[in-house]
C-alpha cells in the first residue's frame, strides 16, 4: 500500500511539471487532491490497510499531499510569471510616442455668467444666499403673496411632489426664508437652479435664475432704478440702453419689466427682438406690504425692491446663443468657446 503512495506521487509530480497553464494545474490538483482524488481516495481506505502499517500509511500519505500541494502552489506561481513576462514582451511600450494630452477644463458659461452677475453685485454689498430646491408651497407661493386660488399661480406651471411639496419655481423662497431669520437690513442675492414643465428652443425643464432682494429704511423705486442701470451696463456695456415697463407680480407693487437695447441690432431691429429693438431681460418691484406681514417687517418702517433674471437667458444675449439646449447637451466644442 506504501508502495502504491510512492507510485501515486511520481505520476502527480510528472503531470505537475508538464502543466503549462493555471487550467492543467487545477485539473492535476483535482486528480488527485480533489475529494474524489486518487490520493484522497487511498487515505479513505486507510481501513484495509493491516493494523501495524496504518500508522507508517497515513504519515507518508499526509506528506505526500503536502509535498504535493506545494509543487502545485510553486508551479502556479511560476505560470503567472511567464504569462506576465508574455504579456509584457508582446506589449512592449514605445517610450519616445507622445503622451495622450489632458484637455483642460474651463467653467460652463453658464457658471461664467452666474459668477460675473454675482460679482457685480457683491460690489453694491449684497450677500450670496442659497436655499433648498425642493421647496414647500408656502415658501414658493403663500408667503409671496401668491395663495392657492390666485391666478398668478397659472404664470408659473410647477411640478408637485406632494399637494403641499414643490420643485421651486423661482429663488424667491429663499428671501422669505432669509426675512424670516434675519431682520433688517437685508441685501442678498439667490442664485439658483428652478424647476417648470416647459421645454422648447428657449425654455428648459430646469434652468437658472437669480434674484435680489433690498430691504431697508428708506428704499424707494429711484434706488432700483439705480443699482439695476449701473448693473445692467456693468453686465452689457456702458453704452446699453434700457427702459422700465409697468408690469404685475403678485409680490410686489409697483412692478416692472426691464428691457435693453437690443444687443444684436442695437435697437434697429431684427429677427431676435421681434422687430421691437428692444429685449425683456428681468423682472423688478418694491416688495408688496403683504410680503413684509408674513414674515413679521413693519412696513410702515421699511420698505425694499426685489428683482429676477433667467441666467440662460442673460448667457443667450451675451454670446448670441440661438437655442438655450445646447447649454445642456454637454458638447465640447460648444463649451469650449467659453
Amino acid at each position: 500500500m506504501i508502495a502504491g503512495l510512492e507510485d501515486l506521487q511520481k505520476k502527480a509530480e510528472a503531470e505537475i511539471s508538464a502543466a503549462r497553464t493555471e487550467k492543467d494545474l487545477f485539473e492535476v490538483k483535482t486528480r488527485y487532491l480533489g475529494r474524489k482524488g486518487l490520493l484522497t481516495g487511498l487515505l479513505r481506505n486507510i481501513g484495509h490497510v493491516p493494523v501495524e502499517e496504518r500508522p507508517l500509511f497515513g504519515k507518508r500519505g499526509n506528506e505526500i499531499k503536502e509535498v504535493l500541494t506545494e509543487r502545485i502552489e510553486i508551479a502556479l506561481a511560476g505560470i503567472k510569471v511567464a504569462e506576465k513576462d508574455d504579456t509584457l514582451s508582446k506589449g512592449k511600450i514605445d517610450v519616445t510616442l507622445e503622451g495622450r494630452r489632458i484637455r483642460p477644463g474651463k467653467l460652463h458659461p453658464i457658471t461664467q455668467v452666474k459668477d460675473e452677475i454675482c460679482s457685480i453685485f457683491f460690489s453694491f454689498g449684497f450677500s450670496i444666499v442659497e436655499g433648498p430646491e425642493v421647496e414647500l408651497d408656502y415658501y414658493n407661493f403663500e408667503a409671496l403673496n401668491i395663495p392657492k386660488d390666485h391666478p398668478a399661480r397659472d404664470m408659473q406651471d410647477t411640478f408637485y411632489i406632494e399637494d403641499n411639496i414643490v420643485l421651486r419655481t423661482h429663488t424667491s423662497p429663499v428671501q422669505i426664508r432669509t426675512m424670516l431669520k434675519q431682520a433688517p437690513p437685508v441685501r442678498i442675492l439667490s442664485p439658483g437652479r428652478v424647476y417648470r414643465p416647459d421645454s422648447d428652443i428657449s425654455h428648459t425643464p430646469m434652468f437658472h435664475q437669480i434674484e435680489g432682494l433690498l430691504v431697508d429704511k428708506g428704499i424707494s423705486f429711484a434706488d432700483l432704478k439705480g443699482i439695476l442701470t449701473v448693473f445692467l451696463q456693468e453686465l452689457f456695456g456702458a453704452e446699453t440702453a434700457l427702459r422700465f415697463r409697468p408690469s404685475f407680480f403678485p409680490f410686489t407693487e409697483p412692478s416692472a419689466e426691464v428691457d435693453i437695447q437690443c444687443v444684436i441690432c442695437r435697437g434697429e431691429g431684427c429677427r431676435v427682438c421681434a422687430q421691437t429693438g428692444w429685449l425683456e431681460i428681468l423682472g423688478s418691484g418694491m416688495v408688496d406690504p403683504e410680503v413684509f406681514k408674513n414674515v413679521g417687517y413693519d412696513p410702515e418702517e421699511y420698505t425694499g425692491f426685489a428683482f429676477g433674471l433667467g441666467i440662460e437667458r442673460i448667457a443667450m444675449l451675451k454670446y448670441g446663443i440661438s437655442d438655450i439646449r445646447l447649454f445642456f447637451e454637454n458638447d465640447w466644442r460648444f463649451l469650449e468657446q467659453f
